[in-house]
């Protein structure tokens, strides 16, 4: 992640955690006594958090392999991202590079107590499952569910620390900037990506509820 203070994300705690509402799958690192110890997995925003905090759940062999509670982590949110091709510049020399938006939280993971760890299972399902139609629920199949719960760890983070940015083009020259659009959004470009260059245009905020 490049450290340059024109990267730096300009968000918000309530746009960093509309960030992790639409990027939930992240890569948990942890720095165990016995090395580090990476995981891929679904994390929620917490609702009621001041500022902002992470929920989620793993498996109670691989919370055991992380130290979960025990030791240093890092959760790594990856937001929308693309490859720039140097053809879309109207100026140069030029290389390719890529434009990304990028979170990290640093900090100790909570253990949830049984309950709450229930609670954090309902609330990823109830978060994949609202758009559809006709939504499933952890309720549906209760049995079957309070089966499985005693073999996950539910976790919360509450970050002391967070590096974010946002890798946009913006320390390029403004007839540049607007040849990567151009070129995100040619429906015929092998790399265009009209989701990366909404996210240019906002400046890597994602967008409120009810915004396009």
């Amino acid at each position: 992640m490049l450290n340059r203070s024109e990267y730096a994300w300009p968000g918000s705690d309530a746009d960093l955690a509309r960030l992790v509402a639409a990027h939930p799958w992240v890569t948990l690192v942890s720095a165990t006594s016995h090395g580090l110890v990476v995981s891929p997995l679904p994390v929620v925003p917490d609702p009621g958090a001041t500022g902002v905090a992470l929920l989620g759940h793993l498996a109670r062999t691989d919370a055991e392999e992380h130290e979960v509670g025990a030791c240093d982590a890092v959760v790594v949110v990856q937001g929308t991202h693309g490859y720039i091709s140097p053809s879309w510049y109207a100026g140069g020399p030029y290389v390719p590079t890529w434009n990304y938006v990028t979170a990290h939280l640093h900090g100790r993971l909570e253990v949830l107590d049984a309950a709450a760890t229930y609670d954090v299972l309902e609330r990823t399902v109830d978060h994949f499952e609202s758009a559809r139609p006709r939504p499933f629920r952890l309720s549906d199949v209760q049995a079957y569910a309070d089966r499985l719960a005693p073999a996950v760890v539910g976790f919360r983070l509450a970050p002391s620390r967070v590096d974010a940015k946002a890798k946009l083009s913006q320390d390029k020259p403004v007839e540049d900037r607007a040849g990567v659009l151009r070129g995100l959004e040619d429906p015929d470009d092998v790399h265009g990506d009209r989701r990366l260059a909404t996210v240019m245009r906002a400046g890597g905020i994602p967008p409120r509820e009810g915004e396009a």
